[in-house]
This record gives structure tokens, sequence and C-alpha cells, in this order.
């Protein structure tokens, strides 16, 4: 729906009742409570809002003893957060409370050096980033309305906005355009060119022209920003829009990409000319958009083919990119500060990206039907990938597939695979050693053995037994194919 302010420039909104709340505690204590930034924004746009922001004028020590829970976490900026429990969501939802303020001197490209507390609404305004979020909803009129019984329960409100630089004119014609000059407000923070291309995504404008060509500009910054920003940018890119390439496009374009992922540069006009339609660039963007709004699957869509332009033989093929790729993706990952936990999860979904039934392409090719993968096959590629990664695995296949061509059908070939693991899964079988009717000290026990790595490797050797053949798992026939093995293999002891 078309976004409007009338004559007296109000909007109408709804708002959770904790929010209203919490504005009604500042007004009855004679301070002054705006909706403000990002919550704002979404809120006019019929979004969803992970968190609120108020402004006030109330200093933080006076925040903070307003509101005993509360947490300090930017006395300098004067940035407060106040947790209030929401039962039927049987969690904390954070308010964040930040006393007006006007900011300069920007000498880290980051943090102003220079910060003063002010009592204006308009002048805090004139510190933020882009007009559509420097804009503020006056919720005084709220200090006498009866809350709530349930804190998650939403209120419809009609309340002032406070628009010095038109943010829902923009919001309406849906234009990212820089609070004043673009390039001052690039200068103060370069990441606010990421912010832009990511906004561009996720909320599907354009950006107007002077911040767009701004943003060039300002590429010499770049280096003042830290990895763990350009990561968090990354992250809400991937997480928060429907089509995550049309911010890397922007960043391609603005000469941003090679500061955050230079890699993807490298594949732009890498032609794959065995089924694909696009170029490796082109695809790993279209699936990217198809991927699970998954942080690891996104992740995962964006470099699974990272690296094709280094493996592509003269017939067109990318022998083993599968692999590279997932060393190159690691690197990439560990570069811009992921956890761990999410750099092994996006690197296993590459690695084992490519998998296939037996000569699809060519069965492909002669319209015949996908060859069958024995249960003994299918145990071996759940453990060799992990069963945790199973599902996520899929989603990355059903994305690459959807950017490939739409020529290509290789749906047959996913949904015989998952179908056959789902089987495989309702099956007593193992899959990993913990699964085995037998530990390390019934093999030290039965078969006299001292602690040591021979014990791993026979454990080892019974898992890959039972994988072919799971009605070997009983612990008295695994405690004789352990003989067996020991008797075959008696260097293993030494």
């Amino acid at each position: 729906m078309p976004i409007t302010k009338d004559s007296r420039t109000q909007v109408t909104i709804s708002l959770p009742n904790y929010v209203v709340q919490i504005s009604q505690t500042l007004l009855r204590n004679n301070f002054k409570a705006y909706l403000v930034g990002g919550a704002l924004r979404d809120t006019l746009l019929n979004l969803n809002p992970d968190d609120y922001d108020i402004a006030t004028n109330a200093l933080p020590s006076q925040i903070q003893k307003t509101f005993p829970q509360s947490k300090e976490v930017g006395a300098k900026f004067g940035t407060v957060i106040v947790p209030v429990y929401i039962p039927a969501y049987k969690k904390y939802a954070n308010i964040e409370i930040t006393t007006f303020r006007t900011e300069s001197d920007y000498k880290d490209y980051r943090h102003p050096s220079k910060v003063t507390f002010i009592t204006d609404i308009t002048n805090d305004l004139a510190r933020r980033d882009f007009t559509i979020n420097a804009m503020a909803a006056d919720l005084s009129v709220v200090k006498d309305i009866t809350p709530l019984t349930d804190p998650s329960k939403n209120i419809t409100l009609t309340l002032p906005l406070i628009d010095p630089y038109n943010g829902i004119e923009d919001l309406s014609t849906k234009t990212i355009r820089a609070v004043g000059n673009p390039l001052e407000r690039f200068k103060e923070d370069p990441l606010r060119a990421f912010r832009a291309c990511r906004f561009r995504a996720q909320l599907e404008f354009d950006i107007e022209p002077k911040t767009y060509n701004a943003i060039p500009r300002i590429l010499d910054l770049i280096k003042y920003i830290s990895k763990e920003r350009l990561q968090s940018e990354l992250v809400k890119l991937l997480t928060y829009a429907n089509k995550p390439s049309l911010g890397i496009e922007c960043m391609r374009k603005t000469g941003l990409l090679k500061y955050l992922i230079p890699e993807l540069l490298d594949t732009v006009g890498v032609e794959q000319p065995i089924m694909h339609k696009y170029d490796v660039y082109t695809h790993l963007l279209k699936a990217c958009d198809n991927a699970l709004k998954k942080l690891e699957v996104r992740l995962a869509a964006l470099l699974h083919d990272i690296a094709k332009p280094f493996t592509k033989t003269p017939d067109g093929h990318f022998y083993g990119h599968d692999k590279l790729s997932a060393q190159m993706a690691e690197k990439i990952l560990k570069r811009l500060r992921f956890p761990n936990k999410t750099i092994k999860h996006v690197v296993t979904l590459i690695r084992w990206h490519m998998f296939y039934y037996p000569n699809y392409i060519e069965e492909l090719e002669h319209k015949q039907p996908p060859s069958k993968w024995s249960d003994a096959a299918v145990r071996r590629f759940i453990q060799r990938v992990g069963l945790e990664y199973i599902e996520d695995l899929f989603q990355l296949r059903i994305a690459d597939a959807k950017a490939i061509s739409p020529k290509v059908d290789p749906y047959p070939e996913i949904n015989a695979l998952h179908k056959h693991i789902q089987k495989v899964l309702q099956q007593e079988a193992a899959l990993k050693i913990s699964d085995l009717k037998i530990n390390g000290n019934d093999i030290i026990q039965h078969l006299n053995l001292k602690p040591g790595p021979v014990i791993g490797e026979i454990l080892r050797y019974l898992l890959e037994r039972v994988i072919e053949d799971p009605a070997l798992n009983k612990k008295n026939t695994l405690i004789k194919l352990a003989k067996e093995h020991l008797q075959k293999n008696p260097k293993s002891t030494n």
C-alpha cells in the first residue's frame, strides 16, 4: 500500500504493546520518546522489525535509573538496552533507548571523537545515514493509553511524524538517499556504502544517483573497516534479502566487492558450455537467490563454484572444482572472521555438493532414468557428509540446480536420492563409530590389546563392514571380525 502522511504529518502504524509500555514509562517520568531508525522504517513498510529503537532526551544515567533492569552498551554514545520478557514468546525482547545526540570528527572513519547530548530530535536525525532511517514518530500520544495485558499484542496508533529529510517520500518511491551530502556521510563511516547496497537488496529499492556515484569515491577508505563489520553486513544481506544478488551486483558495479569477496570478480564472464546457461558469476548469484534463507546455505550457494575459473579445462569441464571451492571458501570465511562452526558447515556443504548418480549426465543426454544407489552407498554418503549437514546439502543442491538452465531438469536425481536417504535413515544402521555394538574397551578386553591407535583403526574397519552390511552390527560378530582383521594385519599391533 502507498506510504503517505496527512496534512498534520501523521502516520498510522502498529506497535507491540511492550514498546508502548516502555515509551509510557519514559513519558510518565517527563522524558520524550520517539520511535526511530530501522524499526520505524520497517513498520511503515509493513515489515516486522527485529528490534525497536527509541530516541529520548533522557541521559543514559536517567534511562538506567528509570529502568533498573537495563544494560549500558555505549555510555559515550548514549545507548542503553532495556530487556522486556515476553511470556507468549518465552524470551526477552531488547529495546534500544538512545539519548538525542550530535556527532562530529570521525577520525577513525567510524566513531565520532565528539558526541554531544542534545534535547532536540531534529538535530539528532541529521547524523543518520539515509533519509529512510532519518525519521521519528512521536510517541507522546501513548502516555495515557491503557496498556494491553499481553505485551506481545500489537496496538494501532496514529502518531506525529518528524521527517526533516522527506524520508517518507523516499519510502514511497523506493529510493535510498543519503542524508545531506552523500560523500560526507560515507566519509564519516565507509561501511554506509555497503549498507546502501545491502538496503538495495533487502528493500529492493534503487539508490539515487548522487548517493550511488559517491560510493566509488570513498573506496580508499574501505581499509579502515574491520573484517567483523564487513562480515556483519554480508550476514544481513544474505539473511534479510530475498534477492541478495541485487546487493552483490551493486557492490560489483561500485567497486565495493573487491574489498568484500574479490574472488567473485574472477568468476565474471567465465562461461560454462556444458548444461549451464549462465556464466559462473551469474550462476552463483542466482543460486544464492534461490537458496533457503539460512546463512550457511546461502553462503555455500554464493561460494560453491568459486574455484571454477581455476579448474576449467579446454573441453569445458571443471574437474575438482568442488574440493578447491571448499578450500577457497574456508580462506574467504576465515578472512571475514566467521565463527569456526559456520566455516565448517559451509565448507562441508561446498565440498560435497557435486553428488551425482553414476553416469548421470550421460543418462540425462540419452533420456534414461537415473541409476540407483545401493543402501550401502547411501550410508557411506551420509557418513562422509555428516548427518547434521544432509538436509542443508540438499537445499544447496536444489538452489544450484535451479540456477543451471531452464532446459535441464535435475530433480529426478535430487528427489530420488533424498527419498532414498530418508528410507535408509529409518533403518537401524550404524553411520558412525558410536553406533557400533562394540567399543574400544571391548576390543582391548577380548583381543588382549593395549590402548593405542590400533583400537581406532579396528573400529573404523568394523564401521566400514557394518555400513556394507548392517546385519553384522552385533557384539559377538564384531569381536569375531576384529580378531580376523587383526590376524590378517598383525603389523597393526606393532
